[in-house]
């Protein structure tokens, strides 16, 4: 791979008009510590103004072809390396129509195999565990957990097939910050590639040992391009999440878009108000509202900074809530996780520091309890998706390694909020996924040019578009 560099914030100049309020950038200037060359600079390369067609969220054959010509071609996440960490540790991965299972070797590598007998097409598997074998449940046809085949019954009627040379076909993998990719083209460029200059940013966030704590998703009757546009872009916030403006910067937020790459990036910015308030707010009541949102949705249940008994927290008179709350945060990791955290800058402590890989991962950097999104189609099904979310956390002060969570599937009635574990998160899912029916629903009786975009702040929409786009046509 190229190496590229880091851009440089001070070559760069806004390609169109932003928020009056205080930037990003401006924020971190003020940061209690030296901030990292990958939050400097500061990116939104002009993709123009033009509406966006509809088909591509309502279309069956605009569906038919992405699935040839993204999710048969690109590299997607499928699980961290600690979901499988001994030979014949599995699970089973499905887009759309394809079956897979990510299958660990006994040398300590990843494969891919196809979750299809070779005999008659039944799955090998129904569901991820360990195995010494990939035995079929109709006639006994099995694998060795390496995809070369071990029994073949009644070998004598079969005089056109060689035991030998009968293995499961493979998909390729690779591994990157202990994630593991998949991608079903074997023409496929590496997976470094692929992420191209976004590998420069994450020498400072290793997640190779971080553990999953919670895993959770559900089926939303959307396409899994709407789902996921709602998590590229803040300005929904002031409309969808009103609880949050005081602490939120929303119109802040940074987007960082480059042409010619895979991935983009937004920095928004907590423990400051949203613009639209912030001449009517004071550094203790952003503070205070930090505090009491997430007691009122979380009741104390979640993973973040609670009230002790002492009280709400005061604001010194030379210092302002986001300092405070970095302060904090620092302490409260220190406590939880059992080593040093004072090196994290504010911004990394507190902010959204979202990157987006093409086509459906979504990672958070920092050191916090960091959030991984994944949408997908749901089968075959262009009106529905699948939308699942990773909580990573550091590993525990008595240095163990949990077994990651099982993933929790929402059952009928159930709600992102009824998972109290992931505390304000869950009402905040739950006001997205409220919308995401309705602007399925709604585009399909659209009329006008069509689905029309900010310049800025929804700009990362449309270099996901455009990248989508670029694959469609090959």
């Amino acid at each position: 791979m190229t190496e590229l560099a880091s851009p440089q914030r001070e070559s760069t100049e806004p390609p169109s008009p932003r928020s009056a309020g205080t930037s990003v950038q401006s924020y971190l200037d003020e940061d209690s510590r030296p901030v990292p060359a990958a939050l400097r600079y500061d990116i939104n390369e002009d993709l123009g103004t033009a509406p966006m067609d509809i088909d591509r969220y309502i279309s069956r054959e605009f569906h038919d072809r992405e699935v040839d010509k993204v999710w048969r071609k690109v590299w997607q996440f499928v699980c961290r390396e600690d979901h499988i960490p001994n030979a014949g540790d599995h699970i089973t991965y499905d887009i759309v129509d394809d079956k897979l299972i990510i299958m660990r070797q006994p040398d300590g590598s990843i494969k891919a195999l196809y979750n299809v007998c070779l005999h008659r097409g039944r799955a090998l598997r129904q569901e991820g565990g360990r195995v010494s074998e990939l035995r079929c449940p109709f006639h006994g046809f099995s694998w060795n957990i390496d995809g070369t085949l071990k029994n073949l019954p009644c070998a004598w009627d079969f005089p056109e097939v060689d035991p030998t040379n009968l293995p499961l076909p493979e998909a390729k993998v690779a591994v990157w910050n202990g994630f593991v990719f998949i991608n079903q083209d074997p023409e496929a460029e590496p997976l470094e590639d692929f992420l191209g200059s976004m590998l420069n940013d994450w020498g400072r966030w290793n997640y190779d040992d971080r553990v999953v704590y919670s895993h959770f998703g559900g089926v939303i009757d959307c396409n899994w391009k709407v789902a996921g546009e709602a998590f590229i872009e803040g300005f929904h916030s002031l409309a969808t999440h009103p609880q949050m403006m005081e602490w939120l910067g929303d119109e802040n937020t940074q987007y960082d878009v480059i042409k010619g790459e895979n991935w983009s990036r937004q920095i928004v910015p907590q423990g400051v108000p949203s613009p639209t308030i912030a001449n009517h707010i004071s550094e203790q009541e952003v503070l205070d509202s930090y505090y009491e949102t997430r007691a009122f949705y979380t009741q104390g249940k979640g993973r973040d900074l609670a009230v002790g008994d002492e009280g709400t927290p005061r604001v010194p008179l030379d210092s302002t809530a986001r300092r405070e709350l970095a302060a904090a945060m620092r302490t409260a990791l220190a406590e939880q996780f059992g080593s040093e955290q004072d090196h994290w800058t504010d911004s990394e402590l507190l902010d959204g520091i979202q990157y987006f890989v093409f086509p459906n991962f979504y990672v958070f950097a920092g050191p916090r309890t960091n959030a991984v999104y994944r949408f997908r189609p749901h089968g075959n099904d262009p009106d529905k998706c699948l939308a699942e979310v990773f909580l990573l956390a550091q590993q525990p002060a008595d240095g163990s390694h949990p077994k990651p969570a099982e993933p929790r599937w929402l059952q009928p009635g159930e709600t992102f909020s009824d998972i109290t574990e992931i505390g304000l998160l869950g009402p905040v899912f739950d006001q997205d996924m409220a919308n995401m029916p309705f602007i399925q629903e709604g585009l399909k009786s659209m009329r006008g040019p069509g689905v029309r975009l900010t310049r800025y702040q929804e700009n990362r929409i449309r270099h996901y578009h455009q990248i989508l786009d670029e694959w469609m046509a090959r």
